[in-house]
């Protein structure tokens, strides 16, 4: 391949000298051709017209030489690229023939490998195979041994049934006298359950009176505040039996009587409206309810999308926000944590220390806490089931018996009572402070008429 490139840039370097030779002699044979004619009609021609022609040749001469001249440039450049172009293909063409010898080399070695590795490999099959062939006569021997051992395993088996025949009739035995204990065993469980039971009330009782005690002694409320505590109870329970009671009492009454009168008068109106209004509000919401899936489909696609689109638009905003600021932030924590490690270590002593004499306190007022919650808890549990039961009690309340609403409503039932008493309370507690202020404030306002109505006339 080498040889034929060379062969041809060879070729390729002659065209222009042979092309030269021809124009070269071309121009001259016409010349003596010329001079031969010439030779024949010289009798008859000035010597003046001869140099002429002869200068004319010449130019001619000359000018085709000069793009004969121009020629060879451009060839001669032509022929510069391509020995350039040949030099660099004949040195991709030895790079791959040494990568192509190298692979041969490579392809040799590793056949020699491959060789020596299937002969390892045909080497070990056979010992694995000669190992085989031992264990299996092993294995051959400790079957012939097992079947030996099978025959005496076989009368040691009859021995066996004998013995279990034995342990059979001594296992009867011993269920009788299991039995017997179980019923003794029963009859102290008995007596245990009356010893627990005695027990119990015993910690109950011990219990009780450790709680008087501790409501006596070790109250979680200092001894000033547990004594205005009790003043305020017992000021409280007064107006309660005074004022609160009777009036809850007519409250409760007038209620039940509207209730009832309510009942009365809206029965008829009630069962009009299940027999006429219920069906034709059922026929519209399921035609509203048909119309009006599409558009709700296409708004939840709608806003899933402006969701996802927002979300993809601001994501970038947010990284870039967090890169921003990230860099002041570290700045202020490394500014500021010494400060706070001071002020830290400064006020653990006292935060200790109030820790510490809080901890009495705290401990009972979780405690409290705790079984406020309990109590709410399975309290509104039992006032959401009796709503729930109420109102799927009507077919014109089952559409509004879902778990928002029947928890909302419990919450109110439970708010209610204790606003209305907190209401009255602070009424009758707060009576006799509100009535000077009111009048005082009719007076102030008495005075600016009057004046008013002085600076009127």
């Amino acid at each position: 391949m080498i040889s034929s490139i060379s062969m041809a840039t060879s070729k390729l370097r002659l065209m222009p000298l042979l092309l030269l030779f021809a124009l070269i002699l071309i121009p001259g044979t016409r010349a003596d051709f010329s001079a031969d004619e010439g030779g024949v009609e010289v009798a008859g021609v000035d010597g003046g017209s001869d140099a002429s022609a002869l200068g004319a040749e010449l130019d001619q001469i000359k000018s085709k030489i000069h793009s004969l001249e121009s020629v060879l440039e451009e060839k001669s450049r032509e022929l510069k690229v391509k020995d350039g172009q040949i030099a660099e293909k004949q040195k991709l063409l030895h790079d791959e023939s040494d990568k192509v010898a190298s692979l041969e080399d490579e392809i040799s070695v590793l056949q020699k490998k491959g060789k020596i590795a299937i002969a390892e490999q045909v080497g070990k099959a056979h010992a694995r195979v000669g190992e085989l062939e031992k264990q299996i006569d092993k294995l051959k021997k400790q079957l012939e041994s097992q079947q030996k051992h099978k025959g005496s395993l076989q009368s040691h088996v009859s021995k066996a049934d004998n013995k279990m025949l034995e342990l059979n009739s001594k296992l009867e035995e011993l269920k009788r006298v299991n039995d017997l204990q179980e019923a003794k065993i029963l009859k102290a469980e008995r007596a245990l359950k009356v010893i627990e039971e005695e027990l119990m009330k015993a910690k109950y009782e011990a219990s009780s009176k450790i709680k008087e005690l501790w409501e006596v002694h070790g109250a979680w409320l200092p001894p000033w505040l547990a004594m205005h505590w009790m003043h305020l109870q017992s000021i409280a329970k007064v107006h309660w039996n005074e004022h609160g009671k009777p009036a809850m009492n007519l409250m409760m009454e007038k209620t039940m009587e509207k209730k009832s009168q309510a009942e009365k008068w809206a029965g008829p109106h009630i069962e009009m409206i299940k027999t006429k209004w219920v069906p034709a509000v059922k026929g519209q919401w399921v035609v509203l309810a048909t119309s009006l899936q599409p558009h709700v489909t296409m708004l939840r696609e709608k806003s899933i999308e402006a969701y996802d689109t927002s979300k993809t638009a601001i994501a970038p905003h947010v990284v870039k926000l967090w890169h921003a600021v990230d860099p002041y932030y570290q700045e202020a924590k490394k500014f500021s944590k010494p400060y706070i490690d001071q002020v830290a270590t400064a006020a653990k002593p006292h935060v200790e220390k109030v820790r510490v004499s809080m901890e009495p306190y705290t401990k009972e007022a979780i405690r409290a806490y705790g079984k406020f919650l309990d109590f709410a808890f399975t309290y509104h549990k039992q006032v959401q089931g009796h709503v729930q039961e109420t109102l799927k009690k009507h077919k014109i309340t089952r559409l509004l018996a879902t778990r928002e609403f029947e928890w909302f409503t419990a919450s109110v039932l439970l708010a209610l009572p204790i606003i209305l008493i907190f209401r009255i309370c602070s009424a009758l507690l707060c009576d006799n402070a509100k009535k000077p202020a009111r009048h005082a404030h009719s007076r102030h306002a008495r005075r600016k008429a009057k004046r008013g109505h002085a600076d009127k006339k």
